[in-house]
């Protein structure tokens, strides 16, 4: 779900293979269109190959650049040498689109309304927002640059996420029978020093590691293309506005009058209560506001979707899977390889089990964004080189494959997330917050979780006026069972010149999956989901601490003391959430509802709200 993502397929090549002197990869994202399904390049002919070079390009300058300070209470445009982030957003009446200005003085001279009561920027994820809001009487509108059309990609998700999205209208049954395009029983999770398949026992029984199974988790894949097509329709049908080739210049934003988006010189601005950014990681709102600061961590994802796999054994998926010990890269740093896989078009419309030889597999891992992390090509070679090891029915990747689309990305991660704004009347969603888990890919799982409850606080907020960035900043509150997922992530990572035991995450991760599998689908479900809570978390945590006693100082060697203490605060605060919740919320809410002062009953909703979504109690264990 974030712009860093390309999903284009391979282009022809000019050059022939003889004495071919180019990559393992670009040879990869440039075969003949005839191995490519009959595809030619993506948008504008432009070949994978390019469009990695551009996002190789933007991965290189994040590496590159150094955090600094840069108060933007201090009135000084330039501080030590550092001139002024990007101006996309102002409140300054001397700066933005002198358009826009305008447009919001003469709205209120001659008292007319807004343009829209809302407006979301970024359509593939928004319009999924934009229908819950449509649906409860707001005027809504979506600006995107390009078309606003999902990619040919499968999204995979859990069944119970996309009832949620039913359940609050947002699809319909029939939209969800129709985008669902591929079901299969659920997925493996294994942590292993090498590649041994099927794999018995504990960690210390077999010396190599653990697998186990968890069904109905990640296990449809979908069509996003279809999925957003039929909400839009219905969005627009119900009298909601798409705005589809309309980048956005800028936005000027006045307290009292309203924000204005500057869409160009040619075009009219758009007028609106509320702007809600839902640009992904990648937001041009997000990076002004987090002007000066690295990211604390970054999942970086290669990978493909491909037919010539073995038809019979494309049957379950992997969610997390490891088959080697942490890589050494020498001067790049040492990183440990997950593997994630999807079977494709199998489950569904007369499409049998074992009938398709078709899957999405990724290669991904966690790390800091230091100037000497490898490249995204590098992580790609490594991806080639390995696959036959994780799916042996390829021997040769060039000549094996039927490469559909090739896939890269990387997701930066912010400490400080979700991300509270900056200015009133906008505020960021979805992953341009940093709502999604330092651990997964953030997109469409993260968005489906917090739905309800952002439509039903922006409705409130709409509805009394509550819209100054202290009000709407109660809506991206502080959430501890996110704050305390980076400890995870440190877990899995290692720093530059850090001293690790190879061994150490497969041994962390298979110990503690056990475990977790043992206390059964109530406690692995939701965090496989993303979802932390506090009788899983200790529970595990507990028994996996005497399953493997001696690895204790180990981990705490690992990961710090600071990370450590820090990390402890934030499970005590999950445990108190979760008491508020149990406890205080079923005993209040009858008060809160009956206030008299809408923004006492609003600050009062958002607390139980950050209550019941901080400590996990969001989860719905009616499905399992």
């Amino acid at each position: 779900g974030s712009p860093a993502v390309l999903l284009a397929p391979p282009a022809a090549s000019d050059s022939e293979d003889a004495a071919d002197e180019r990559s393992l990869t670009q040879r990869m994202m440039e075969q003949k269109p005839s191995k490519a399904s009959g595809q030619t390049g993506g948008a504008g002919g432009v070949s994978t190959w390019e469009a990695l070079q551009r996002a190789e390009a933007n991965w290189s300058r994040l590496k590159s650049s150094k955090a600094f300070e840069y108060d933007v209470t201090n009135l000084s445009a330039i501080q030590n040498g550092i001139p002024p982030p990007p101006q996309f957003v102002t409140e300054d009446g001397a700066a933005g689109n002198p358009k826009c200005w305008a447009k919001l003085r003469s709205s209120q001279n001659e008292s007319a309304e807004l343009d829209f009561d809302v407006t979301i920027c970024g359509g593939t994820l928004g319009i999924f927002i934009a229908m819950a809001l449509q649906l409860q009487g707001h005027r809504v509108a979506v600006i995107e640059a390009g078309k606003l059309m999902g990619r040919e990609q499968e999204w995979n998700i859990s069944r119970q996420e996309l009832e949620e999205l039913v359940e609050l209208g947002v699809l319909t049954t029939e939209d969800v029978e129709e985008a669902v395009t591929t079901e299969f029983p659920g997925c493996r999770a294994g942590f292993k020093n090498s590649e041994v398949s099927p794999l018995e026992g504990s960690y210390f029984d077999n010396d190599v590691g653990y697998e186990c199974f968890t069904p109905n988790v990640l296990n449809l894949g979908i069509s996003p293309a279809i999925l957003i097509a039929n909400t839009a329709k219905r969005f627009q049908a119900m009298g909601g506005t798409i705005l589809e080739g309309s980048p956005l210049k800028g936005i000027v934003i006045s307290e009292t009058l309203g924000a204005a988006l500057d869409m160009g010189e040619d075009a009219e601005p758009i007028t609106t209560k509320l702007v809600l950014d839902c640009m992904g990681n990648a937001s041009p709102i997000s990076r002004q506001q987090r002007y000066g600061l690295q990211p604390d961590g970054v999942c970086a994802v290669v990978g493909s979707c491909a037919g010539g796999y073995e038809k019979e054994t494309n049957l379950i998926g992997d969610i997390i899977y490891t088959n080697n010990e942490i890589q050494n890269k020498g001067e790049n740093g040492q990183l440990q390889y997950f593997w994630e896989a999807f079977p494709v078009g199998i489950g569904r419309n007369g499409n049998e089990p074992g009938s398709s030889d078709v899957k999405t597999t990724y290669m991904f891992t966690y790390m800091d964004a230091s100037e000497d992390r490898p490249s995204l090509t590098t992580l790609m070679d490594d991806y080639w080189e390995q696959l036959p090891i994780y799916q042996p029915s390829i021997s040769n990747v060039e000549t094996d494959l039927e490469v559909k689309r090739v896939l890269f990305a990387y997701f930066p991660t912010y400490r400080d997330s979700p991300l509270k704004p900056q200015w009133s009347r906008l505020l960021a969603v979805g992953d341009a917050s940093g709502i999604q888990s330092p651990l997964s890919f953030g997109g469409f799982g993260a968005l489906t979780r917090h739905l309800e409850r952002i439509s039903t606080a922006i409705t409130e907020s709409l509805e009394h006026d509550l819209l100054h960035k202290d009000d709407l900043g109660e809506i991206n509150a502080y959430t501890p069972n996110l704050s305390a997922a980076w400890m995870f992530q440190k877990a899995m990572s290692v720093r530059m010149g850090q001293k690790v035991n190879p061994k150490f995450v497969n041994r962390l991760l298979a110990v503690n999956f056990d475990e977790m599998n043992d206390m059964g689908p109530t406690t692995m479900m939701p965090f496989l989901q993303d979802v932390v809570r506090i009788d899983g978390l200790v529970g595990s945590l507990a028994r996996s601490f005497v399953a493997d006693p001696t690895f204790m100082p180990e981990i705490v060697a690992h990961v710090g003391i600071p990370t450590l203490v820090e990390w402890v605060g934030h499970v005590s605060m999950i445990a108190a959430y979760n008491a508020l919740h149990v406890a205080a919320t079923p005993v209040i809410t009858p008060f809160v509802d009956k206030m008299k002062d809408p923004k006492e009953r609003f600050l009062w909703r958002r607390r139980m709200d950050a209550w019941k979504f901080g400590s996990g109690n969001d989860y719905n264990f009616d499905e399992l």
